[in-house]
């Protein structure tokens, strides 16, 4: 990509931030040297790479690659046969090290069993570890080897240390003892390496040696005396001995890195890689960003994108679609509005993507591949080259225009600006045309009503605003799609105190045309704030509603839950109550059995007959004081009834409806399901259906849904002579009420006659969730003339 977008849309200050994050001098270069790539499979795999880096860093937290020097020029050495000095092999462990730390991050990072784009490349890594451990025994610095490093050294170090306290002990009898009177100091002190003692000039004939030094004022003669000579020169001797055993040991340690050359070769490739791919998982990190989706269709779609350099606290994320809809998008708005932030958040985000960079932006967002971008933003005057604004502007769009293609993403900002308002307008106008009949995608800011006016008329052209508060005089900085922007300069300015008479004036110089223009967008304003308001509202209702839902599956769920245990314990006590009997009646069966073996006279029958007959009366009678102790029966009156009031007949153990008022005798007509029988008021007990209220009506009857009219529904319904709206309507009621009594299946008479009613009938029942089949009546049940409706568990 050329370099003029680079700076136009800030990439290299990106490069800064991203090579920040690298540790090692090599990651920090491979960070300089990124560039937007234009492989669609390259990026995707460093997309990848990013994501897998950034999922470690979440889960296991940063890693460290500082030791990583560049010990290539060490490594070509080696492939010559040279031998390595200690700082050199010292670098090699440091390598060595740092890849057994990063091999170990990998390990304990994936002990989950997953497996990632990075794993391979972890895989790969030698640590060595026994070479950098020698290496590390050998040496201690770069200036000290070991004495370890050899036994041949140990014995040399302990003949100079040997040969060091022996020099020490002449030498400290000469300065105590016959020496002591000739001496400037009482010490003893180093000459070229050789041991001295500081002897005055004037007494230098009385200490034979050798003079190595005098000082500055000639006073003081250094005289290594004849006594220390020979010593002297042991140590010397001892020292180029321990000179050469140290040139052997790093000999030996050279050769045995050189023998592991190419896997040392192969970790420090590996180690820059990572420390590359980490450093921009931790700038992703930093900025919060996601993995941008890539096509090749031209189609950008970034959702709740910030502009990376903008403080992420502050910046306010925008939406923005190009290249599926329209590939031209016409940005207006008043100045400081964030005209030019947005097109530089899609130029640089663009970018930041192509390099295998994720972007500020929320999931799934959508970037395209280019090939090119082309940016013109800023005031580009050049003195030197005596261009002015206008002329520097159009000189960029001259060289886009001959090198843009279908692949190129196309900036502007203020096209046309800095020459004659009409002209201006006109020449972007054709520009504009120009890029959008080549499939160009483009993006282009501007204050002209005149290409607000073009984007509203033009297939394949789409206008954008950014959002301004005339109110605050704030830009609120949110981009909107689909609607062109006000220059709001009469309102701004009227804001700030200048007079209405100037303002009325100015607005006399502007054309009815261009003022209706503005009262449109005016309108489109107001109309755009309404339906995001009406949206937000909707949004709330929807929450609302979803947690009514939650609440009303979890009282379902108990209601169920607390079913199934009366059932079950009802079921338990039928069963033991069941067990009795049948034990009763065996022991019954057995005991007359017995009477009629033995002949047993009648009497002792009829006794046995009547205990029988007093234990039966004995439980009937405490099941009834049960039954009154648990809810004592209400003498009611005929005005305690009302028609539709729920009843229990207490004779038939069955609960029904009240159809008819009681008559002079108290007698009164019940509806039980689809019998309707004449009792006595006498025999009847109100009952209290509990009531379904839902929670958002708490204050009108409509939430209220009797359970009675559920329970006292019929079986079956008729719909002979109806037409099929009628019957559907009729039909809609009936299987809501049928299906909140818990009904299993229900009758649909329909009759069949040309079949329309049935047809009607069979479509309505296909849309019914709670529906679980229908079929035609068999032989005996209806034939055809009837559908059976079997509902859901």
């Amino acid at each position: 990509m050329n370099k003029k977008a680079y700076k136009a849309l800030e990439y290299y200050k990106i490069i800064d931030l991203l090579t920040d994050k690298a540790s090692s001098p090599m990651g920090k270069d491979l960070c300089r040297k990124l560039t937007p790539s234009t492989d669609i499979e390259e990026i995707r795999a460093m997309q990848l790479q990013t994501h897998d880096a950034l999922a470690r860093l979440f889960k296991k937290g940063g890693i460290s690659f500082g030791s990583v020097k560049d010990i290539r020029g060490t490594l070509k050495r080696l492939t010559v046969g040279s031998a390595l000095n200690a700082p050199e092999l010292l670098s090699v462990c440091s390598l060595l090290e740092n890849t057994g730390r990063v091999k170990a991050y990998s390990r304990s990072d994936r002990d989950d069993g997953m497996t990632d784009s990075l794993d391979g490349m972890f895989a790969a890594l030698e640590p060595l570890t026994p070479l950098s451990t020698e290496i590390r025994r050998c040496i201690l610095s770069e200036d000290e080897i070991s004495d370890d490093a050899s036994s041949t050294l140990r014995q040399i170090r302990r003949s100079i240390k040997a040969t060091n306290d022996r020099i020490h002990t002449q030498l400290s009898s000469l300065v105590a003892g016959s020496a002591r009177n000739y001496l400037q100091d009482s010490v003893i002190t180093m000459r070229d390496g050789r041991y001295c003692i500081p002897v005055k000039a004037e007494y230098k004939g009385q200490v034979p040696g050798m003079i190595h030094d005098q000082s500055a004022t000639g006073s003081t003669l250094f005289i290594e005396p004849m006594a220390v000579v020979k010593l002297n020169n042991d140590i010397r001797e001892l020292e180029l001995k321990e000179q050469k055993e140290i040139e052997v040991i790093l000999a030996s340690l050279s050769q045995q890195v050189a023998a592991e050359l190419e896997a040392i070769h192969a970790d420090l490739s590996i180690m820059v890689q990572l420390d590359f791919i980490f450093a921009r998982a931790a700038l992703a990190m930093d900025m919060n960003a996601s993995e941008p989706v890539f096509n090749t269709e031209g189609r950008i779609r970034l959702r709740q994108a910030r502009h990376p350099l903008i403080d992420k606290k502050k910046a306010v994320p925008i939406d923005i679609r190009l290249g599926d809809d329209f590939d031209l998008l016409v940005v207006t708005g008043p100045n400081t509005g964030g005209k030019t932030v947005s097109l530089k958040t899609v130029g640089l985000l663009t970018m930041m993507g192509q390099s295998g960079l994720h972007i500020p932006a929320l999931d799934r967002s959508e970037l395209a591949l280019f090939r090119e971008v082309y940016a013109d933003i800023g005031d580009e005057q050049s003195i030197e080259q005596s261009l002015s604004t206008f002329s520097s502007h159009m000189t960029n769009v001259v060289s886009f225009l001959k090198s843009a293609d279908q692949d190129s993403l196309v900036l502007f900002d203020e096209l046309g600006a800095g020459t004659d308002p009409t002209e201006g307008a006109a020449l972007a106008i054709a520009i504009l045309s120009h890029l959008h009949e080549q499939g160009i995608r483009t993006m282009a800011t501007t204050h002209y009503s005149e290409l607000k006016i073009y984007a509203l008329s033009t297939p394949g052209v789409e206008n954008a605003c950014c959002e301004f508060d005339v109110e605050t005089l704030r830009p609120t900085y949110r981009l909107l799609i689909g609607v062109p922007g006000k220059s709001n300069a009469f309102a701004i300015s009227s804001k700030l105190g200048l007079p209405d008479f100037i303002i009325d004036k100015a607005k006399e110089q502007i054309s009815e045309q261009d003022e209706s223009f503005e009262d449109v967008l005016t309108s489109l304003e107001q109309s755009r704030v309404t339906i995001e308001n009406e949206r937000a509202e909707i949004a709330r209702y929807k929450e609302q509603v979803e947690e009514l839902k939650k609440s009303l599956q979890e009282k379902e769920e108990k209601l169920d839950e607390r079913k199934e245990r009366i059932l079950r314990e009802a079921n338990e006590q039928a069963h033991a109550i069941l067990r009795d009997t049948k034990e009763y009646a065996d022991q019954t069966m057995k005991l007359f059995h017995k009477f009629q073996k033995d002949h047993v006279d009648t009497a002792s029958v009829e006794k046995e007959r009547q205990n029988l007959k007093k234990r039966m009366s004995k439980a009937e009678n405490g099941m009834s004081s049960r039954q009154q102790k648990q809810k004592p029966k209400k003498q009611l009156k005929p005005s305690d009834l009302s028609l539709g009031d729920t009843v229990k007949v207490l004779s038939l153990n069955l609960k029904g409806t009240v159809s008819s008022h009681p008559d002079s005798r108290g007698y009164l007509f019940v509806q039980m399901g689809i019998i309707r029988s004449k009792v006595h008021i006498s025999d009847l007990e109100l009952v209290d259906e509990p009531v379904i209220t839902t929670p958002s009506m708490q204050r009108t009857g409509a939430g209220k849904i009797r359970m009675s009219k559920a329970a006292s529904i019929s079986t079956e319904i008729n719909l002979l002579g109806k037409t099929v709206d009628e019957a559907v309507a009729e039909l809609d009621k009936y299987l809501d009420d049928a299906y909140i009594a818990h009904m299993k299946s229900v009758r649909i008479v329909h009759g069949k006659g040309t079949g329309a009613l049935r047809k009607g009938v069979h479509n309505y029942l296909k849309r019914q969730k709670h529906v679980a089949s229908f079929r035609l009546g068999e032989f005996g049940e209806g034939d055809a003339g009837v559908t059976i409706v079997e509902f859901k568990k």
